[in-house]
């Protein structure tokens, strides 16, 4: 399917895109980005409706400083490289002065940059070493707390770095922080953080918005900030905001300090929440350590970061460095790659997968995210698209964290473009045959029902040789397209019918990856049952019911034989799965298509007995991340040669999670807010010989959504301030 091109909506001209080459005449672009730059930073810091992502602001940000570098007669006091955030609109709090300045961090954006800071760090100490502190770089809002006679008195909003937004009301609704301190506490205390919106707590959030027929919230920050400025602290407070501090503002009457970290260490004491990733090292090295580390694993935490902060430990020594006129010289900000940037949606399209599921996704023009450029995204199903309200011809939000297929968040509604019609979701088929597609009753899905559909035909030969299915090592996407275009295979049997003159007639197919491929199908007609099983496509039929039918049943024809009643009574299968089973094997085109695996010599009966010890019979343990000692099927099978069960989500009856490298965040999460025992790698190896958890044992910290998907291979898987 070619997307069909949709045009870009004319922008407005003092809004060129931030890749736009530079005019000719410096002071030209100078005005322009200027006045660009005041307009989203109203749209960010007045209003809490950005237009752009972070990144794309930063660019805009940085091509201004490096042109009034260049050219130092077009730098002016009033420019925003010399200023912070935007002035307070309108008057929905009140405004408050800051007695002392909320000033924001200049960017580091790789190590080349990390590594000037550092030199002049070491310039302006005159060669004298500094220790610095690296804090995460929550994505939230700057706030200040005032405390007076250890009573909470004020909460502000940076705003200008000058003046702020009195949200006092709404502050006081955040679970963990103290309304009154101890009777040692200092005259005045002012305390400054950041305000978030937990991962969890989010998408809580976007549920109620979608169940009230209201539109979800784009990102966490966002949602933080609407719900600071809500008339009613009743409604902030169902939104569950939280904080942390990372610094003191005005004291009066306080113990002295020498150092950042015993600054912190103090507010810990009172009772204010300081994040527990914070560290002190004692050298750049560290620093960059420290952010390279977070920067891997940002999706273990439970709220949102985009970067890590470094800051010269040593108080006096800050002074000795000062301030420009809008940052800290002795602080900076090392940013994240963007997992979020913005991009014009070119067009709706639907795929359809093996079950006939329809799944809506985006054309997009191509934009750098996540570490690669994207072209297209999920849009996951109709009520979502509904839901996000996103049209063709929309600026949209896009976004991609780490390995996780992209998606589009919403729309930039600021950028639309007057009089674009919603998406309607098509109500035939795109394959030839121009089927009808439907949507059963209660399911948030639409399918086509036509069991002769080109596009579910091609999807179930793709996962019949899926790594978690037959395993075909070769036999891919692209060269199921070609045998599907080439009328040489119109079922999964058809694969085992292959030679190598048949593969020699595609394009990509030397005589060494055509032997190579018939050689692993070969190889795969003597794959366990459970796989057979899994291999097969059966709705709702996936690895672990599999397993439990080919234990109990022992043979593809004893399944095939089975009464819905008999397969219901498997652990782990229930009714819907049995009445599924029964339902795939009653159509004559997939009976004939068994009867073809039957003639391949596809063996029906491949059951592997375990003569392990049983240790862990009945529990469910469920594996996350890389491990180095075992692959995922490795070490899933590992588990249930014991007994055991590995089923791909945690839940109140899951004995235990094991983590591995780069771990799925929504597990871990899950895990620690039930309480359930998270094992590293020895962890799990003491659990395979003794079927006992270790005597110490971890839980996790990250939240974010897990979703599964139908039509999937079966073995895959604002500003910190100073």
């Amino acid at each position: 399917m070619t997307a069909p091109d949709v045009p870009p909506s004319d922008p407005a001209p003092s809004d060129p895109a931030p890749s736009d080459p530079a005019p000719s005449d410096p002071a030209t672009r100078v005005a322009e980005l200027s006045a660009l730059i005041r307009h989203h930073d109203e749209r960010y810091y007045g209003l809490d409706a950005p237009e752009i992502s972070d990144a794309e602001y930063d660019e805009l940000m940085r091509e201004l400083r490096s042109l009034e570098e260049a050219n130092p007669d077009l730098a002016s006091p009033d420019s925003p490289t010399q200023r912070v955030g935007a002035a307070v609109l309108g008057a929905t709090f009140a405004p408050v002065t800051h007695r002392v300045p909320m000033t924001s961090l200049d960017n580091a954006m790789d190590t080349d940059e990390l590594t000037a800071w550092g030199e002049r760090i070491a310039r302006g100490l005159g060669g004298v070493p500094a220790r610095y502190v690296c804090e995460l770089k929550i994505d939230g809002l700057a706030m200040s707390l005032r405390y007076e006679r250890g009573r909470f008195v004020q909460a502000a909003t940076r705003g200008d770095g000058r003046v702020g937004e009195d949200v006092t009301a709404n502050v006081a609704t955040i679970a963990g922080l103290p309304h009154q301190l101890g009777h040692d506490a200092p005259e005045v205390l002012e305390v400054r953080g950041e305000v978030y919106l937990s991962l969890a707590s989010f998408e809580a959030l976007n549920e109620r918005a979608a169940a009230a027929g209201q539109p979800r919230f784009a990102n966490p920050r966002n949602a933080a900030a609407g719900s600071l400025r809500q008339k009613d602290p009743r409604v902030t407070a169902s939104r569950e905001l939280s904080f942390w501090c990372y610094q003191l503002g005005e004291v009066v009457g306080g113990p002295a300090f020498t150092s950042h970290h015993a600054t912190l260490e103090y507010l810990s004491a009172l009772g204010f929440p300081v994040n527990p990733e914070i560290r002190v090292v004692d050298d750049l090295a560290g620093v960059y350590a420290y952010a390279q580390h977070w920067q891997e694993h940002r999706h273990d935490l439970a709220y949102e970061i985009d970067g890590a902060v470094a800051k010269v430990d040593d108080l006096a020594q800050r002074e000795v460095l000062g301030f420009t006129s809008r940052a800290p010289r002795w602080a900076i900000a090392y940013k994240f790659p963007p997992e979020e940037r913005t991009t014009l949606l070119r067009d709706i399209q639907v795929s359809i997968g093996r079950t006939g599921r329809a799944t809506p996704f985006a054309v997009l023009e191509p934009v750098f995210v996540g570490g690669s450029t994207v072209g297209m995204a999920t849009l996951h199903n109709q009520d979502q698209v509904r839901a996000k309200d996103v049209r063709p011809g929309d600026t949209v939000i896009v976004r991609k964290a780490g390995d996780v297929i992209p998606e589009v968040v919403g729309p930039v509604l600021a950028l639309r473009p007057e009089g674009l019609a919603a998406w309607e979701f098509p109500t035939h088929c795109p394959c030839s045959l121009q089927s009808e597609l439907v949507r059963p009753p209660g399911e948030a899905d639409t399918r086509c029902v036509e069991p002769s559909c080109p596009f579910q035909r091609d999807q179930r030969i793709i996962y019949f040789a899926s790594r978690g299915a037959m395993d075909i090592e070769g036999l891919g996407e692209r060269t199921v397209f070609q045998l599907s275009d080439a009328g040489l295979v119109r079922d999964p049997a058809d694969v085992y019918s292959l030679t190598v003159d048949h593969l020699l007639e595609l394009d990509g197919f030397a005589r060494i990856s055509a032997e190579k491929l018939v050689a692993s199908i070969a190889g795969s007609r003597s794959r366990p049952l459970p796989r057979l099983l899994t291999a097969l496509g059966i709705k709702g039929l996936g690895p672990s019911a599999s397993e439990a039918i080919s234990t109990a049943f022992g043979t593809l024809d004893a399944v095939m034989a089975a009464s819905e009643a008999d397969l219901a009574t498997t652990e782990g299968v229930g009714p819907t799965i049995a009445a599924s089973i029964v339902r795939w094997f009653s159509v004559e085109a997939n009976r004939a298509m068994i009867e073809k695996l039957r003639s391949a010599g596809v063996e029906f009966g491949n059951v592997e007995v375990s003569r392990l010890p049983q240790v862990l019979a009945g529990r469910a343990v469920v594996v996350t991340g890389t491990l180095d000692g075992w692959s995922r099927d490795e070490a899933e099978a590992a588990i249930k040669a014991r007994g055991g069960k590995s089923p791909g989500s945690v839940s109140a009856k899951t004995f235990a999670v094991v983590v591995g490298a780069e771990p799925g965040a929504s597990k871990v999460a899950k895990a620690a807010q039930l309480g359930i025992p998270v094992l590293d790698e020895a962890g799990f190896t003491h659990l395979l010989d003794t079927g006992e958890l270790p005597s110490s044992v971890a839980t996790g910290t990250a939240a974010t959504a897990d979703t599964s998907m139908d039509d999937a291979s079966p073995g895959g898987e604002a500003d910190q301030t100073a």
